[in-house]
């Protein structure tokens, strides 16, 4: 519990504890910086439990580091590591950090679950000294069913918002992501798309309102900020516009009951066909149905190379099976769904499913909050507006058995994402998208082996060029990929900015200039003041 500062001299006093037990090589830059906190913030608060630094504690420092992140590629030795990590309790703790970063100088990386795919939350590849202000403590959720509305703070995950939803009404949801470890800060951020995006659009699209700090440490709600920077903030990706305090979002209707299932077919199992039929149908199903397809090698390597490719199809129905099995009857017979396949459940129960928590596990789970996946991998992204061929396809199964632990999910577009305007949010990935492909590469021995897998989805993402979506190729922003380009001077941006944001690129950068002209938030894929 904080307290109201009653008297600068006590608070001094505390400051002066810990200074004293931060030994003279952990630079003056943190003592600094929490002289500054105390100056511009109006409460006192348990500063040493709020940061952590190589030279106080090397244990505690690596493991908050290491707490969040996904992608293990960006935790090695080489990598940048922040001066200190500060974990903010309350928004002005938030305020004051954004204040005394600016005022001395030091770059901030701000995180708040901690997946961003090329660790752009907690590391500065090109800029010295940097911080890490992580929001995971701000993670309070307040639904409201009267105004079918919940505001839910930036530290919180995606399952947590999910639970406290499910915590009040059976028959209320949320469209967002699919793994429930996400920090809804950076989440919303870039879009969020999920198992009910066919039905109800982007996590982005359900935004009413939402709190920021700016880069002069002003907390501005969507009055405030005005309708260009709300616009702005609803998909053009994290740390370019200012701090996500929070998002108050608009709860979307669920049935009591909601169908699941997974049908696997392999390459023996007439996959190939299944798959391109996939392709013509899955964005035009019923709204109420969304089936991506997680593909990847099965099967044990031998030296007669006998792997063969699993196609998953993992579905979500909103309502009960009978009326599903009507629909996949009518029109993806192809699947072979059955009754047995089906598996009728709560809508809580069904995000948990399609986020890989065993059916015996309770709605508890979610708020554990701890990410399902942690590896070293690169990921990359593609829109697919056109079938990829059988002998398209065919050529992809080749590329993908000569990898180790390759990925990829296959997901539907149609439906409300048809009919929702490119230019509506920053993102533009709307009519005429059929699916939209993740590709991952995995592996787990660290820089032995990095080359040969960075290069292997290289090669086969530059395969896949003729078969994706074109002038530009796209790509979804929170799947972050810094081979598209970066930030290294004038003109450059607009390579990757294009990739992601199509035509709403230049009006996120004229925003951009007006609301943050000294580039305060930035990095290596920020939203530039400018460009050539």
């Amino acid at each position: 519990m904080a307290f109201a500062i009653s008297n600068r001299n006590a608070v001094a006093f505390l400051v002066t504890l810990l200074l004293v037990s931060v030994t003279p090589s952990s630079s003056t830059l943190q003592q600094d910086f929490i002289h500054c906190l105390v100056d511009n913030s109006d409460m006192a608060f348990p500063i040493r439990a709020s940061f952590f630094s190589p030279d106080q504690n090397a244990t505690l420092f690596k493991e908050e580091l290491e707490s969040s992140a996904q992608n293990l590629r960006y935790l090695t030795p080489s990598n940048p590591k922040p001066v200190f990590i500060f974990e903010p309790l309350y928004e002005t703790h938030v305020q004051a950090a954004v204040v005394c970063a600016k005022k001395l100088q030091l770059h901030m990386r701000l995180r708040s679950g901690g997946h961003d795919y090329e660790g752009l939350s907690f590391v500065a590849e090109n800029v010295t000294p940097f911080v890490i202000v992580d929001l995971s403590k701000l993670r309070q959720i307040d639904v409201d069913l009267d105004s079918n509305s919940a505001w839910a703070h930036a530290g919180a995950t995606v399952g947590e918002v999910y639970y406290r939803i499910h915590e009040k009404s059976q028959t209320h949801g949320f469209p967002a992501g699919l793994c429930s470890s996400l920090g809804i800060g950076g989440h919303l951020v870039g879009g969020a798309y999920g198992s009910m995006m066919r039905k109800f659009g982007l996590g982005a699209d359900n935004v009413l309102d939402a709190r920021i700090i700016d880069a002069n440490g002003k907390i501005l709600d969507r009055a405030a900020m005005g309708e260009d920077v709300f616009w702005a903030i609803r998909g053009a990706g994290g740390g370019s516009f200012g701090v996500i305090l929070a998002w108050k979002i608009k709860l979307v209707p669920v049935p009591a009951t909601v169908t699941v299932f997974t049908v696997t077919k392999t390459l023996e199992q007439d996959g190939t066909r299944v798959l391109y039929k996939w392709q013509q149908v899955a964005d035009k199903l019923d709204e109420d149905l969304f089936i991506r397809v997680i593909i990847q090698p099965a099967g044990k390597t031998t030296k007669t190379g006998n792997r063969t490719i699993s196609t998953s199809y993992q579905g979500q129905f909103l309502g009960d099976s009978n009326r599903l099995m009507q629909v996949m009857q009518k029109s993806f017979p192809e699947l072979g769904l059955t009754n047995k396949d089906c598996i009728e459940m709560s809508w809580i129960k069904s995000v948990m499913y399609i986020a890989g928590f065993p059916n015996s596990a309770a709605p508890e789970a979610l708020l554990d909050g701890k990410s399902l996946f942690k590896n070293h991998f690169k990921a990359k992204s593609d829109f697919v507006e056109e079938p990829i061929p059988v002998e398209g396809l065919e050529g992809l199964w080749k590329k993908l058995l000569k990898e180790d632990s390759p990925l990829t999910i296959w997901n539907p577009y149609g439906g409300m994402m048809s009919r929702i305007s490119e230019s509506e949010t920053p993102f533009p990935h709307r009519n005429g998208t059929l699916f939209k492909i993740q590709w991952l590469s995995t592996w787990s021995d660290g820089k032995a082996s990095e080359a040969r897998h960075m290069e292997w989805i290289r090669d086969m993402y530059s395969y896949m060029e003729q078969f994706a979506s074109k002038k530009p190729r796209r790509a979804y922003v929170n799947y972050r990929d810094l081979d598209l380009g970066v930030n290294e001077g004038e003109g450059d941006a607009r390579e990757w900015g294009v990739k992601y944001f199509k035509g709403n690129f230049e009006r996120l950068v004229k925003i951009k200039g007006e609301f943050d002209p000294e580039n305060f938030f930035r990095h290596e894929q920020s939203i530039p003041t400018k460009i050539g």
